[in-house]
């Protein structure tokens, strides 16, 4: 019985443990519906999954069974960023205990109901129980804004190194705030033509219904949810990082107030979708610049202190360009975290905008289906990049040393990096070859993107036996994490 009681503890009352949970089950969710996918189809996979399951594909229902795997793993991802909140934020002991049950119960309910009732199976009942999850999510996201009120006293700071205004109010916290409050916002952006299913409203892919000239207005609510909640989704991870890397100094002085300002615009640019379509993506696109030019920020002040750490190690006082670039690339997990968010604006931002600025001179000229793609492709990679910044923390967290660390980071970056790269590649495939040529170049990107991918899926793979075989030893990794703090790299203390 206390063999059982001590693991429970760990997974569901250690942030550790609750980050474990969660990535584990959004790696489960992954290899099994994966199995449905095209490159698996074609090799006869899905057949077989479909058959020893029991899954219902029924082609009518396909979009509601899409949206509902999106939602469940978009959930557990909100989750582990909450967790990571409650750790790395001051914030009292009980109400991080409160706010993290809440989030977890509300994820696995409408994660596990919510799948069952996609693929296996209507019962209406598991559909209520997804949808009482997510309320329960809602909550403690409300709970959670409550929290981390910057403008409680007990919060103030007084640090010169870090952003704040003359009476104490931590400009960061305002940032996790004003991200707090907008998430909240737009997921009811969502809820609302949710709520109105089967009367008026059905359930549809935003790729879909790009092009009709005329568009409802819960329609555009729903698309305006996909775009805010993957955008805040990755402020938030920014904020994360923040802490993991103790953000500090001029640079983090100039990033707070960029990412608050940034933020804020974005969300009115999104919201603004509903009454005033025209105007929304000039909004969004003003607002994209503070945040990129914030995460920079974060970037230059990362990898400088990455490189300055190592050559303290090294006891380097005199080095040269050379030198700076291998400890810089020494720790290719804490560099790929920060990595990533330059690579991003190659495979998403650059992408993105090139999309909306020759959106009629050559987006429109093309075939619907090749919009579609690029438009797939484009939020694929950025969902893609914000789960291997989060792969590659959780795997400084649970303490990866020596060459396995280097293995891991180098894995993860070079793997997702050609998986991304060869997606963009395809999403704007039509700029270099043309309908009639352009198959050789699908193949090869095609493979290109699966070698990736699965390499980084066989890693996280391992990384997940590696924890469930650590987690029947007496006294193996699980236990020292349960009795030290929550987190190693916290530069607060919780009261």
């Amino acid at each position: 019985m206390n063999f059982i009681k001590e693991r429970f503890l760990f997974l569901f009352c250690s942030t550790k443990g609750l980050i474990l949970v969660a990535i584990a089950m959004i790696s489960l969710v992954t290899v099994l519906f994966g199995t449905l996918s095209g490159p698996m189809d074609e090799m006869g996979v899905k057949d077989v999954a479909v058959r020893v399951l029991g899954i219902d594909l029924n082609p009518a229902e396909r979009e509601g069974r899409i949206i509902i795997l999106y939602h469940a793993i978009a959930m557990a991802v909100v989750a582990i960023e909450t967790y990571l909140i409650t750790a790395l934020y001051k914030v009292k002991k009980e109400a991080q205990a409160r706010i993290n049950g809440t989030i977890t119960f509300g994820y696995l309910l409408s994660m596990i109901f919510g799948l069952w009732f996609a693929y296996f199976g209507h019962n209406y009942v598991f559909h209520g129980l997804f949808i009482s999850g997510q309320v329960l999510i809602f909550f403690a996201g409300v709970q959670l804004l409550i929290v981390v009120n910057p403008w409680s006293r007990e919060v103030r700071i007084d640090d010169p190194e870090r952003a704040h205004t003359r009476s104490g109010v931590d400009m960061e916290r305002v940032a996790l705030f004003v991200m707090a409050l907008a998430t909240l916002i737009s997921a009811l952006f969502g809820a609302v033509p949710g709520s109105l299913f089967g009367n008026g409203f059905q359930s549809f892919l935003a790729e879909d219904i790009i092009r009709q000239p005329v568009k409802p207005a819960l329609d555009r609510a729903i698309i305006g949810h996909l775009h805010i909640m993957l955008t805040l989704i990755a402020v938030a991870l920014t904020l994360i990082t923040s802490r993991w890397f103790e953000f500090k100094g001029k640079l983090q002085k100039w990033a707070m107030p960029l990412l608050i300002i940034g933020t804020i615009i974005i969300s009115i640019g999104v919201w603004m979708v509903v009454p005033y379509q025209p105007a929304a993506h000039i909004i969004i696109n003003v607002g994209s610049m503070p945040v990129l030019v914030a995460s920079l920020l974060l970037v230059i002040y990362g990898w400088r202190r990455i490189t300055r750490e190592r050559l303290v190690q090294t006891g380097d006082e005199h080095p040269t360009f050379l030198k700076k670039l291998s400890a810089l690339f020494h720790d290719p997990i804490k560099f790929g975290a920060l990595w990533q968010m330059i690579y991003m604006n190659f495979v998403v931002t650059f992408v993105g905008i090139f999309m909306a600025v020759k959106l009629d001179d050559i987006i429109r000229t093309w075939s619907h289906r090749e919009e579609r793609i690029a438009l797939t492709g484009h939020w694929h990679v950025l969902s893609g990049i914000i789960a291997t910044i989060i792969l590659l923390y959780y795997a400084d967290l649970a303490g990866l040393k020596g060459r396995a660390r280097k293995w891991f980071g180098w894995i993860v970056i070079l793997g997702s990096d050609l998986a991304f790269g060869a997606i963009a590649v395809l999403e704007t495939k039509r700029l270099y070859v043309s309908e009639l040529n352009q198959q050789p170049l699908v193949d090869t990107v095609v493979l290109l993107g699966d070698i990736g991918l699965f390499s980084v899926l066989i890693l996280l793979g391992v990384l997940m036996f590696w924890r469930l075989g650590d987690l029947f030893t007496r006294s193996g990794r699980w236990k020292k994490e349960l009795q030290q703090p929550d987190l190693d790299t916290k530069p607060e203390v919780q009261s």
